[in-house]
């Protein structure tokens, strides 16, 4: 599932969809499902897009070319107009439901519906197989999460042979929260305890999936999933091990530098189950006398004489001399500027180069790709009020981070925040 407008990861999602959105220096959100697919054995996927999606094509082609003998694809479908609507998709439902007649399915398929943007490693054909053995129509992947965390997540409730009970989206009563811990899960001091909550990963047998879409409804976890609790074999598959639903800016931020960390909670050096990826053609990269602390850095990157602390630095990061950046991630760039583009810029006081300029301090910083960051510019989220924003140079306050977008420019000297 491709998302929809991202509204909650906005203005990363300002110029893209949140599958689009770059992750670890090198890789893009939807790098991740898809690479789990091809990992577990499926290679016929399908991608179901619809907003900004222009970035996401076209990494997808450069990244997913398989040969003709296997007859793998990954198959971008984005909402169309047809004789039976012109408008956009209205909700995950609504999307496969519109998509139906392209999946030629017959009906002892199986269908595994995936999130676009969620940060996880994980083995489908496990929880496919424990679907078949158990003669389930549906299997829901479930992850046990803190009490604390469930309010905003959709919880179940388990019987016997992980049969699901019930299905409660979002729940804000504490009570109720407390209910739908299972016994398994109760901590013997009742400070830690977990629930199930729906990671949004689905396995439909087809024949059960096309029934349950005759109707009208528009969202599988608000909607499907609950209605079918009590007329279907509904089961719950458990996962227990790292998984982040990337659809905050914080949560983006902090999945991203936790991999900075000497041993992150997510590999991507795992080589049996690697994430892939568009071929990397670009240069090593280039350091030059720089202090470097749990930072992260990616090919085509050039560096000078500054220091960084918990940095994420994208492909073809240029950042200049005596910078200093702490709880940084930057994007990188999508092109190396030409000599003749620098010589043209250095006339044109407003115009950075693409990249951070000499001098300068960055703090608690997202600077998306494109950017251009003058010099003797200082910029945190301190002391500016959620929801602050500079329009005119594309920066942004959102939960507590400050965000430089896609192409945004900054001026040599620029001020932003408190030091």
């Amino acid at each position: 599932m491709g998302g929809g407008r991202g509204t909650r990861l906005y203005p990363l999602t300002k110029l893209r969809c949140k599958p689009a959105v770059p992750l670890a220096g090198k890789y893009r959100l939807v790098d991740i499902p898809i690479s789990n697919c091809i990992n577990s054995g499926y290679n016929k996927i399908y991608l179901l897009s619809q907003f900004n999606t222009a970035s996401l094509h076209r990494h997808v082609q450069d990244a997913y070319r398989f040969d003709r003998f296997g007859r793998g694809f990954v198959e971008i479908l984005s909402a169309e107009q047809t004789e039976h609507g012109d408008d956009w998709y209205q909700g995950t439902a609504d999307a496969v439901r519109r998509n139906i007649m392209h999946f030629h399915a017959a009906p002892d398929d199986i269908f595994v519906i995936l999130s676009g943007d969620q940060l996880y490693r994980m083995d489908f054909s496990k929880m496919v197989e424990e679907h078949v053995s158990r003669g389930a129509e549906v299997t829901v992947a479930a992850k046990p999460v803190s009490t604390e965390e469930a309010s905003s997540l959709g919880l179940l409730s388990v019987g016997e042979d992980s049969k699901i009970t019930e299905f409660v989206e979002k729940p804000t009563d504490p009570n109720v929260i407390a209910d739908l811990v299972p016994p398994k899960l109760k901590s013997e001091d009742g400070q830690s305890d977990r629930v199930l909550a729906s990671m949004g990963i689905y396995v439909f047998n087809a024949a059960s999936m096309i029934e349950a879409l005759k109707g009208d409804s528009k969202d599988f976890g608000k909607e499907i999933i609950p209605s079918l609790v009590e007329d279907k074999d509904i089961r719950c598959h458990v996962f227990d091990d790292y998984w982040e639903d990337i659809g905050t800016v914080k949560a983006f931020f902090d999945a991203n530098l936790q991999l900075t960390e000497p041993v992150p909670s997510f590999n991507f050096y795992d080589e049996d189950h690697p994430i892939y990826n568009y071929p990397d053609i670009l240069p090593t990269a280039k350091l030059t006398d720089c202090e470097m602390d749990r930072t992260t850095v990616a090919s085509g990157c050039m560096v000078g004489r500054s220091s960084f602390t918990r940095c994420m630095l994208g492909v073809r990061s240029k950042v200049g001399d005596h910078c200093k950046f702490d709880n940084v991630v930057m994007m990188g760039a999508d092109y190396f500027e030409t000599d003749e583009e620098v010589e043209l810029h250095s006339g044109m006081t407003e115009l950075p180069d693409v990249g951070v300029g000499n001098n300068s301090v960055i703090k608690n910083c997202i600077i998306d790709k494109n950017a251009r960051i003058g010099s003797g510019v200082n910029l945190s989220p301190a002391g500016l009020k959620e929801g602050w924003a500079d329009e005119l140079n594309g920066v942004y306050a959102r939960d507590g981070i400050l965000v430089v977008v896609k192409n945004g420019i900054v001026p040599d000297g620029t001020k932003i925040g408190m030091e």
